[in-house]
C-alpha cells in the first residue's frame, strides 16, 4: 500500500465520509468559529436594549416574550445570521476566483461582478423603477451573472488565463462605475439618494423575510463549492498540472464561475455590494494554516469578519445607522495597499 507523503503536517481521517482533514486547518476553523460565536452573543445583547445572557438564551429557545423576544428573534438575529452565512459565501467566492486566477487580486469586487450586480440593481431602481425586494434582487442578480458573461467572453482566447480574467474584469469593473454614476445623476434626487445608500452595503433593518431564502441559496452553493475543492486545489498548480490529473479545465471553470458568481449575487440581492471580504478572507485564512486544502476555514473567515465589521459599525462607530460596507470598504483598502506593495516587492 502506497501511503501519501507527508510534509510535516499532521492529518485526521473521518472514516465514515472517507475525508482527511489537516489538524493545523481544524484548530484555525476551531478558534475562528468560537470568536465568530463571541462576537455573535455580544452583538445580540448589546444595543440600545441591553439583554443579560440569560435573556438572550431564553429568547433563543422560546421562553421570553413582548420586547425581549422582539429584539432578539426579530430585530438581532437576522442581522447575526445574515453577516455569518453571508460573509462565509462573500469569502468562498473570492477563494474560487483566487484559484481560478492564481492570483491573490482574484476576487469579484475586483473583478468586477460586485459593481455589475450594483449596476442591475440600480437598473431596476432608477430605470424600471421597482423599489421592491424581489425587483431589486431580481436586478442584482441579473446584472452579476450578465457581468460574468461578459467577463467571461472577453477573456476567453484559447482558454481562460487568470491574469487575462483580472485585466479584462477591472476594465469592465471601470466601465460599470461610470455607468452607475450616470445613472445616479440622471435620476430624481429622492430615489438616487434611496439607490446610493443601498450600494453602500448594508445589513440595517434586515428581516428573515428578506434573507431567508437567500441565505439557502448560499449554503447550498457552500456545499457545491466543497464538492468542487479538489478541483480548485489542482487548477493552483497550473492548467497543464490540473489536466494531467484529470481537470476538466474548461467546463469545471465555469461551472466554478457560475458557483461563485451566484455566491456574490445572493447576498448582494440583499445588502447591496460589500467590498473587500472576499479578497481578505481567502488570505488571511491561508496565512493562518499554511495550507489552501480546505475551504473551512476560508469560510468562517468571511463569517467572522463580516460579523465582526457590522458590529463594529453598529456598536462602537456610530450607534445605529452605520453601514458595514463603509468598515469593509475602510479596512479592506488599507489591505489591497499592502497586497499591491507586497506584490511589487516580490517581484523585483
Amino acid at each position: 500500500m502506497i501511503r501519501p507523503i507527508n510534509f510535516g503536517r499532521r492529518y485526521v481521517r473521518l472514516r465514515p465520509l472517507n475525508l482527511r482533514i489537516d489538524v493545523k486547518s481544524l484548530i484555525v476553523t476551531a478558534i475562528i468559529v468560537f470568536l465568530t460565536i463571541a462576537v455573535a452573543l455580544f452583538a445580540l445583547m448589546a444595543g440600545t436594549m441591553q439583554l443579560s445572557v440569560q435573556e438572550v438564551f431564553s429568547a433563543l429557545f422560546g421562553q421570553a416574550t413582548g420586547m425581549t423576544h422582539t429584539v432578539v428573534v426579530e430585530w438581532r438575529l437576522p442581522r447575526i445570521l445574515s453577516a455569518i452565512i453571508f460573509g462565509a459565501g462573500l469569502a468562498i467566492s473570492g477563494a474560487i476566483f483566487q484559484s481560478i486566477t492564481r492570483n491573490p487580486l482574484g476576487s469579484p469586487d475586483i473583478i468586477g461582478f460586485t459593481s455589475g450586480s450594483y449596476t442591475g440593481a440600480l437598473v431596476a431602481m432608477l430605470v424600471a423603477g421597482s423599489t421592491t425586494y424581489i425587483g431589486v434582487a431580481a436586478g442584482a442578480l441579473t446584472g452579476g451573472f450578465t457581468t460574468a458573461i461578459i467577463i467571461y467572453l472577453f477573456a476567453f482566447r484559447k482558454g481562460t488565463q487568470g491574469f487575462r480574467l483580472i485585466i479584462v474584469g477591472i476594465a469592465i469593473s471601470a466601465m460599470l462605475g461610470s455607468l452607475n454614476s450616470m445613472l445616479l445623476l440622471k435620476s430624481d434626487a429622492e430615489v438616487a439618494l434611496t439607490a446610493a445608500a443601498w450600494g453602500v452595503g448594508s445589513l440595517n433593518g434586515i428581516s428573515f423575510e428578506q434573507a431567508i431564502l437567500p441565505m439557502i441559496v448560499v449554503i447550498l452553493l457552500l456545499i457545491a463549492a466543497w464538492i468542487m475543492n479538489r478541483t480548485m486545489r489542482e487548477m493552483q498548480l497550473g492548467e497543464d498540472a490540473a489536466k494531467s490529473h484529470g481537470v476538466r479545465m474548461e467546463k469545471d471553470q465555469v461551472l466554478l464561475i457560475v458557483i461563485a458568481v451566484a455566491l456574490t449575487a445572493a447576498p448582494t440581492a440583499v445588502m447591496g455590494p460589500i467590498s473587500f471580504v472576499a479578497l481578505v478572507a481567502p488570505q488571511i485564512a491561508i496565512r493562518l494554516t499554511k495550507s489552501t486544502e480546505s475551504l473551512f476555514p476560508t469560510a468562517a473567515m468571511g463569517a467572522f469578519l463580516l460579523l465582526g465589521a457590522d458590529v463594529t459599525a453598529q456598536r462602537i462607530v456610530t450607534g445605529n445607522i452605520f453601514p458595514v460596507g463603509v468598515v469593509t470598504l475602510s479596512v479592506g483598502g488599507v489591505y489591497l495597499i499592502w497586497l499591491l506593495f507586497h506584490q511589487a516587492r516580490t517581484t523585483r
